[in-house]
């Protein structure tokens, strides 16, 4: 009986080690964010996947400077955000609008409005590759 326990134990730590060593399965989050996975699922074009996903912020949260490897397509959910997005204006959208990030262009996301906000973004992204990369600037 107590080697059954030692083997389930050990069962139980490989898979939630082997969930959080895998690539791109840990979402990243920034103070007055939280972003979600809905769902993952591989495309016919090898190498390539979607990823969808909701991301909640607080009211005056900013997700900053990133990008991805791949396209966002964003619909707003609820509440009000201000994209901005290199080498365009800042771009303001309320729920039930929708915008387009494409590959590898820097981007940011601000709740500008008096309460939560909400979008549901979806990547076509490069499979294997961090969903997000976050741009430091001096």
């Amino acid at each position: 009986m107590k080697n059954k326990i030692i083997l389930l134990a050990c069962s139980v730590f490989i898979v939630g080690l082997a969930t959080v060593a895998t690539p791109g399965i840990a979402q990243p989050q920034q103070p007055g964010t939280k972003r979600t996975e809905l769902q993952r699922h591989d495309l016919s074009t090898p190498g390539w996947e979607v990823i969808q996903a909701r991301v909640d912020f607080d009211p005056a949260a900013v997700f900053s400077r990133h990008r991805h490897p791949g396209e966002e397509i964003i619909y707003v959910l609820e509440g009000m955000l201000e994209y901005r997005v290199e080498g365009k204006p800042p771009v303001t959208l309320k729920a039930g609008d929708v915008f387009f990030i494409p590959t590898g262009v820097a981007h940011s996301a601000r709740n500008v409005g008096s309460g939560k906000a909400v979008e549901l973004a979806t990547y076509v992204v490069e499979k294997g590759k961090p969903l997000v990369t976050f741009i430091h600037q001096p």
